[in-house]
C-alpha cells in the first residue's frame, strides 16, 4: 500500500471496519513507470531527440574555453622605452586553462624603480611588440594593448563570461520551469547567435566585455535547457550513459579548439580574434530548425497539469487507449507552475541541493589551486600553453573515462563520496607531506628537496584534478535526477550557477596576482571534508524513476550504505496521519487509573 500518497489512502466510515474500495490507480503520474514505457520507452524517436541534444555540446565547449585564446596574455618586447636604453625583452606566460596572467615585467637584472608585478604597474615604456604562442597573431590583448596598467581590463573581459553564465542559469532556470524546456532552448539559440556574432564586432574592451556577459548569459540557458530535455527523455537505465556522451562531446571541443584558434591565424582583412569568435559562434545556426523539430518536454507538461497539449503530443506518436479516459478527466484542470522557491518548504529536498550546490563550488574552486599547482614556473611560454591545455584536457578526458564504471559498480551516491575522498587526500598530502619532506627528511640537500617537492606537487595535482572534476560532473547529474520536474530546471540551475562561482576563483585570484593562493587552497580543502560528511545524507537515486512533483521529491530518503540498494521510500512512513484519532470517554488504564483517557485510535486499513 503506497502510504501517504492522497490518491491512496483509505477513507474508513465512522463505524470502523467496514471494507473500502480502492480507487483505481492513476497511471499519468508514473511517466518512467506507465507513459514513457507505452509511448515507445527509450525507442527510435526518443534516440534521435537526444542525439539532437549531443551536437550543441561540441559548439558549447568551443564558447566556454575561447577565452584562452580570446584573452591570452602575449609576450613582449619594448621597442620605444622612455629612458635612453637599449631595448629589452620580457616574457610573460601565456595564460591557459590554470595560468597566471602577471603584468610584463623587464627581465635580467633590471630593478628600475616602476617596474614590478601587479595589475594597474605603470610600465616605463612608450611602445610594446606583443606576439601571441596560443595559435592567433592577434587577439583582444593585443588588439587594445592591454598590458602594464591595462592589464585589469582582461580580467574583467574574464568575469563577464563566467558572471553572465552564473545569472543566465539562475534566471534561465526559473524560465524553464515555469515557461518549458522548448522557450528556452529557443530564445537562447537566437540571442546567442546575435549576441555572439556582435562581440567580433566590438570597438573597444568595453563593449567586448558587455557582450560577452550576455553571450554567457544565453550560453548558459542553452546548456541548461540541454541538459534538462536529455534528462527528461531517458528512461533510467539510460540517463548516466547519455549524459556522459554530451560530456564526452564537450571535452572534444576543448581538445578540437587549439587547432580551430590556429586555422583562423593570419586570415586576409579580419583581426585573427574575430574570425575565431565568428567560427565558434556560427555553427548554433545548425539549431534554428529546432523550433520545429524538437517538442516540448512530454514529462514537463504532465507535470504542470498541461494536459491539452499531453494529450495532442501523445495522441501523435501511438494510440494510448489506456491513457485516454484519465486524461479526458484531467482536461478541466489548469495548468499548475512551480517556482524554485517552493523548494524552501520541503524538509528534504532543500538539504539535498544545498548539499549538491556545495559540492560543486567546492570542485571546482580547488580544481584551480590543483591546476595551479600543476604548472612549471621554469618552462617556455610556448611549451607551458601547450602542455597545461592539453593536460586539462586529457585530464577530463580520463575523468569522463573512470566516472561510466564507478557510477556502474558505485552507484551515484557511492562514486561521488569516493571521488571526494580521493580530492580532500590529495589536498592535504599537497598541503603538509610536501613541508614534512622539506623540514624533517632533506634540510640541507636543497636540490633533492625542491625536485622531489616539485614532482610530488604535480602527482597530487594531477589525482586532485582528476577527481575535483570527476566530483563535479557528478554533482550536477546528481541534482538533475533527484530534484522534481516542476523545478529541475531551478534545482540544475543553483547548482551550476555554484559552479560558476567556483570556476570565478580562477580569475580573482590571477587579478590578485595570486596572493591568498594558499589560504584559498586550505579553505577549499576543509571545504572537502565537510562534504565528506553532507555527501552521507543524500540518497541513491540509480535506477529510480525521476520525481515529478515536490512530493515526489521528498520521498528520496537515505539508507546506510552497507545495504545494497536504495528503495524509494516515503516520507510519509515516518509522518503518520492522526487526524482521526479522538479522545473517548474516560476507560480504566493499565493500573485502573479512572482519570486517565485513553484515545480510540481507528484502524487505516479496510478488509476485503
Amino acid at each position: 500500500m503506497a502510504a501517504g500518497r492522497p490518491e491512496a489512502q483509505d477513507h474508513t466510515p465512522e463505524n470502523g471496519f467496514t471494507p473500502v474500495e480502492r480507487p483505481a490507480p492513476r497511471l499519468l503520474p508514473h511517466i518512467d513507470g506507465s507513459v514513457l514505457p507505452s509511448l515507445g520507452g527509450f525507442g527510435k524517436h526518443q534516440k534521435q531527440l537526444v542525439v539532437l541534444t549531443w551536437i550543441p555540446a561540441l559548439f558549447i565547449g568551443f564558447s566556454q574555453f575561447s577565452d584562452y585564446f580570446l584573452l591570452a596574455q602575449p609576450n613582449g618586447t619594448c621597442v620605444q622605452p622612455l629612458a635612453n636604453d637599449s631595448n629589452w625583452t620580457v616574457a610573460s606566460p601565456p595564460v591557459t586553462v590554470t595560468s597566471v596572467a602577471p603584468s610584463l615585467q623587464p627581465g635580467g637584472n633590471d630593478t628600475r624603480e616602476g617596474y614590478g608585478d601587479g595589475v594597474g604597474m605603470l610600465c616605463t615604456c612608450k611602445e610594446w611588440r606583443l606576439e601571441l604562442q596560443t595559435g592567433l597573431s592577434q587577439n583582444v590583448v593585443t588588439k587594445w594593448n592591454l598590458v602594464c596598467d591595462s592589464a585589469w581590463k582582461v580580467h574583467i573581459a574574464k568575469f563577464s563570461l563566467l558572471v553572465g553564465s552564473i545569472f543566465g542559469y539562475l534566471v534561465m532556470g526559473v524560465m524553464a520551469d515555469w515557461f518549458g524546456r522548448h522557450p528556452v532552448l529557443i530564445l537562447s539559440v537566437l540571442f546567442m547567435l546575435v549576441f555572439g556574432l556582435s562581440v567580433a564586432f566590438s570597438v573597444n574592451v568595453t563593449m567586448f566585455s558587455t557582450l560577452r556577459f550576455f553571450e554567457g548569459f544565453c550560453l548558459a540557458g542553452l546548456a541548461l535547457s540541454l541538459y534538462v530535455l536529455r534528462i527528461e527523455l531517458c528512461l533510467p537505465g539510460w540517463r548516466f550513459s547519455m549524459t556522459m556522451v554530451a560530456s564526452f562531446l564537450m571535452v572534444g571541443g576543448q581538445l578540437l579548439m587549439p587547432g580551430v584558434a590556429a586555422l583562423c591565424r593570419h586570415w586576409p582583412n579580419r583581426d585573427d580574434w574575430q574570425v575565431l569568435q565568428i567560427v565558434i559562434i556560427s555553427p548554433f545556426v545548425l539549431m534554428l530548425p529546432y523550433v520545429w523539430i524538437f517538442p516540448e518536454s512530454l514529462r514537463w507538461l504532465l507535470a504542470t497539469q498541461h494536459y491539452r497539449r499531453s494529450k495532442a503530443m501523445m495522441l501523435l506518436k501511438v494510440c494510448v487507449s489506456c491513457f485516454l479516459p484519465e486524461l479526458e478527466q484531467e482536461l478541466h484542470k489548469k495548468p499548475q507552475r512551480s517556482c524554485i522557491v517552493k523548494m524552501m518548504s520541503t524538509r528534504n529536498l532543500w538539504k539535498n541541493i544545498v548539499v549538491l550546490c556545495v559540492n560543486s563550488l567546492t570542485g571546482y574552486g580547488i580544481h584551480h589551486c590543483f591546476a595551479r599547482s600543476m604548472m612549471d614556473p621554469e618552462a617556455q611560454p610556448t611549451a607551458l600553453c601547450h602542455a597545461d591545455y592539453y593536460t586539462m584536457a586529457g585530464i577530463a578526458v580520463a575523468t569522463c573515462l573512470a566516472l561510466c564504471p564507478a557510477v556502474g559498480l558505485m552507484g551515484r551516491r557511492g562514486g561521488l563520496l569516493t571521488f571526494m575522498i580521493i580530492t580532500a587526500l590529495a589536498s592535504l598530502l599537497q598541503l603538509g607531506l610536501l613541508n614534512l619532506i622539506g623540514k624533517y627528511s632533506l634540510r640541507h640537500d636543497t636540490v633533492l628537496r625542491d625536485t622531489l617537492n616539485r614532482k610530488f606537487s604535480v602527482a597530487f595535482s594531477i589525482i586532485g584534478m582528476f577527481s575535483s572534476h570527476a566530483v563535479s560532473t557528478l554533482s550536477i547529474f546528481f541534482c538533475a535526477e533527484i530534484t522534481p520536474t516542476v523545478i529541475r530546471g531551478g534545482g540544475l540551475g543553483l547548482v551550476l550557477a555554484s559552479a560558476g562561482f567556483g570556476m570565478l576563483t580562477a580569475p580573482i585570484m590571477e587579478l590578485h596576482n595570486q596572493k591568498g593562493y594558499f589560504l584559498h587552497h586550505v579553505i577549499f580543502a576543509c571545504c572537502t571534508l565537510l562534504c565528506i560528511i553532507c555527501l552521507l545524507l543524500l540518497p541513491e537515486p540509480r535506477g529510480q524513476p525521476l520525481p515529478e512533483s515536490l512530493a515526489d521529491g521528498e520521498t528520496f530518503t537515505r539508507q546506510t550504505l552497507l545495504h545494497p540498494g536504495e528503495q524509494h521510500l516515503l516520507l510519509a512512513k515516518n509522518d503518520r496521519d492522526y487526524s482521526r484519532v479522538h479522545d473517548t470517554p474516560l476507560h480504566l488504564s493499565a493500573t485502573g487509573d479512572m482519570n486517565t483517557p485513553r484515545p480510540r485510535i481507528r484502524s487505516c486499513y479496510s478488509f476485503t
